[in-house]
């Protein structure tokens, strides 16, 4: 399996492009029809993340080998689906899916406090399409997402070609550090920054922290900068329940001044959380938990 997070998404942006002209041309339930087909190409042909998902399945939760195998499809099925959705809300058709918020007072106290926040989420669920429901409130925030230069090109790529205009900024992680100002500038303007926290890329500052039994790797600076910032924070996440409902959860953390390892932690017992409710829905398709560096200590 592939030993780190490459720094890019390829499902994603694959799914875009086989999917995005059968949506148009032929509806949602069409695309969800060829997904059957191609979750089967996925299954024999992407060996690396098979491999990774079934380790996840058949040693981090335990299941038995052939219902390991059995959520391997189930699991990249459910993953085919959320990059459908994406698709269909972002080219306006919003309304035809529905969702309900957990933790809406959440969001809407630290609106009120002024000074913005930072969200703090997973590869799990469907959190890109976050913005287009957090629009819908009466607060109507102003969204940042703090993004790699890699994947803000391939976002960037699907908005212009298939959707229309997104009113969400980006802010580009550059090794100058100098998207700290464009942060500070953020909040300032009492914008909500959003930012996932469990995809390190090798060779970047990483913290260590366990999660779901064994100890993985997470990006360091999501959580310095949770950490540091006198700004709330919160841990959000939009999980798939049916085929056009949506679950919102909103979950305030009480912050230990410039305690990443503290904010990390849990972080990590929050992922934790929402994946025992919905285990299918965890999308990080590589060797998250690093076993073969494990393995060669």
């Amino acid at each position: 399996m592939a030993t780190e997070w490459e720094g890019k998404s390829r499902g994603s942006v694959l799914g875009y492009r086989i999917f995005v002209f059968c949506i148009k041309n032929l509806g949602i339930r069409a695309a969800y029809f060829l997904l059957y087909f191609v979750t089967l190409y996925f299954c024999f042909f992407s060996l690396k993340s098979t491999r990774s998902i079934y380790f996840y399945f058949r040693t981090i939760l335990g299941y038995s080998v052939a219902k390991s195998i059995l959520h391997i499809y189930k699991n990249y099925y459910v993953f085919g689906q959320t990059i459908i959705d994406k698709v269909a809300i972002s080219s306006g058709l919003r309304d035809k899916f529905t969702y309900h918020f957990d933790g809406i007072q959440h969001l809407r106290d630290t609106l009120k406090q002024g000074k913005g926040g930072i969200l703090i989420s997973a590869h799990v669920g469907n959190f890109e399409i976050a913005e287009f429901f957090l629009n819908e409130l009466d607060e109507n925030p102003k969204i940042s997402i703090l993004a790699t230069d890699a994947e803000h090109q391939a976002i960037k790529e699907y908005l212009e070609r298939y959707t229309k205009k997104s009113s969400t900024k980006f802010i580009i992680i550059k090794e100058d550090f100098s998207h700290i100002f464009a942060m500070n500038a953020a909040l300032s303007n009492n914008e909500i920054i959003c930012v996932t926290g469990d995809r390190y890329v090798k060779d970047s500052k990483y913290l260590e922290e366990e999660m779901l039994g064994k100890i993985a790797r997470f990006p360091a600076g999501p959580f310095q900068i949770g950490s540091r910032l006198v700004v709330p924070v919160l841990f959000v996440y939009v999980m798939k329940e049916s085929r056009k409902h949506y679950h919102l959860f909103a979950k305030k953390v009480d912050v230990k001044p410039r305690d990443a390892q503290d904010l990390l932690k849990k972080y990590t017992e929050s992922v934790a959380w929402i994946l025992n409710r919905y285990p299918l829905q965890w999308f990080n398709y590589f060797d998250f938990w690093a076993t073969k560096q494990a393995d060669k200590k």
